[in-house]
């Protein structure tokens, strides 16, 4: 396998690439729309079809289509690798009218072009690559593409688990952090609802026989904000609180919503025992405390072989990659958690994605695909 063979056809193809680009960020698909997730998800089969793909549509009945593809499927001399990406993004319909795809000098714009669509195609033109210069990996490849991922991953979730046991690695298709950097270890990711049911009363007349909701949800969150180890990467952020009436009435409810992010595995239960085991400091309030850590983090050393894996062919190609932990989430979370080496940030390298200025670098591309293609060829 020459690694430099490799990045010249990539380059070659580098106008394919961006009409591919724009065709997938010009089909928008946000989370929310079944209808236009499963116009994508139609669009990418066809495409993974013209590459010999054996290609199937998940159908779920609320969530938009995944789309499983294998590739190289005779050859079981190895466990397959999985190549992991979603086909949602954070931009509701009609996000294209205000930033439509564009090229300007080295970068391109667009809803969803960094996070994640730049992804699926260097993931795509990596099989390609490998399929014209007829180079085959040890064994299958399958491609999954998550059509939910921006909200949990709740549809195809456990197809996900179940392909990641059956893989003897997981690349993920995410976007590059900062500089092109690949993604070694991602935070876990919780969500915490504490709601406070107190008593009502006349704030002027009677306050005593009241028992404020938002005076003991504002106790509660102090001491839940304790439980932070910034230093050490568990952060606590309450975002959203809502409660009370009138300024003339004792709240009778109040409610918040807690972000929580853990560095490590084993914080997933020590967080979880210290928020769900607080009671009330007012004997007069009740509190309901639901939710928990749902995407568990994805530590360094399921990622650091792949990773040295990675460098080593980026030197063949003149490629200086670096690593990067981020706390953000993705799939890669859940394959690691699993035991199955797993590395992130294959993807795009740009900025601002779910941001007004997303956009990725455009001479990125080839190299990001002949890096992806030489990792499935040696692997």
């Amino acid at each position: 396998m020459n690694a430099k063979v490799l990045l010249d056809y990539c380059k070659r193809e580098l106008g394919a690439m961006l009409v591919c680009l724009r065709q997938t960020v010009e089909i928008e698909s946000p989370s929310s729309s079944k209808a236009a997730v499963d116009r994508l998800a139609g669009f990418l089969a066809k495409e993974f079809k013209r590459c010999a793909g054996q290609v199937r549509l998940l159908e779920h009945p609320a969530a938009g289509c995944a789309v499983k593809a294998t590739f190289w499927p005779g050859r079981h001399k190895q466990k397959p690798i999985l190549l992991l990406g979603h086909l949602d993004t954070v931009w509701e319909l009609g996000t294209l009218a205000q930033m439509p795809f564009g090229v300007r000098g080295r970068q391109a714009f667009g809803p969803g072009i960094l996070d994640m669509k730049s992804g699926i195609v260097i993931g795509l033109w990596a099989i390609r690559a490998l399929k014209a210069l007829q180079i085959s990996p040890a064994g299958p490849v399958h491609f999954f593409l998550n059509p939910d991922e921006e909200i949990s991953s709740v549809a195809f979730r456990d197809e996900i688990l179940a392909e990641a046991k059956r893989a003897r690695a997981v690349l993920v298709l995410e976007p590059a952090a900062i500089g092109g950097a690949l993604k070694t270890a991602r935070k876990g990711v919780g969500e915490f609802k504490i709601t406070v049911q107190g008593r009502s009363a006349h704030a002027g007349v009677n306050p005593a026989a009241g028992a404020n909701a938002i005076i003991e949800l504002t106790r509660q969150l102090l001491t839940v904000q304790s439980f932070a180890r910034p230093r050490r990467g568990l952060t606590i952020n309450v975002g959203r609180i809502e409660g009370g009436t009138r300024s003339n009435v004792v709240a009778e409810c109040a409610t918040a919503w807690i972000d929580v992010r853990i560095p490590r595995l084993h914080d997933r239960a020590i967080i979880e025992r210290r928020i769900r085991g607080q009671k009330p400091y007012d004997r007069g309030t009740q509190l309901e405390i639901e939710g928990g850590i749902n995407r568990p983090p994805m530590e360094r050393k399921m990622t650091v072989a792949l990773f040295r894996k990675a460098q080593a062919v980026g030197r063949a190609m003149g490629m200086d990659l670096t690593e990067a932990s981020t706390g953000g989430g993705s799939d890669g979370n859940f394959t690691a958690a699993l035991g199955v080496p797993t590395l992130d940030g294959l993807g795009g390298v740009g900025d601002g994605a779910h941001a007004r200025h997303e956009h990725i670098l455009i001479p990125e591309l080839p190299p990001r695909a002949a890096l992806l293609a030489a990792l499935l060829a040696t692997l």
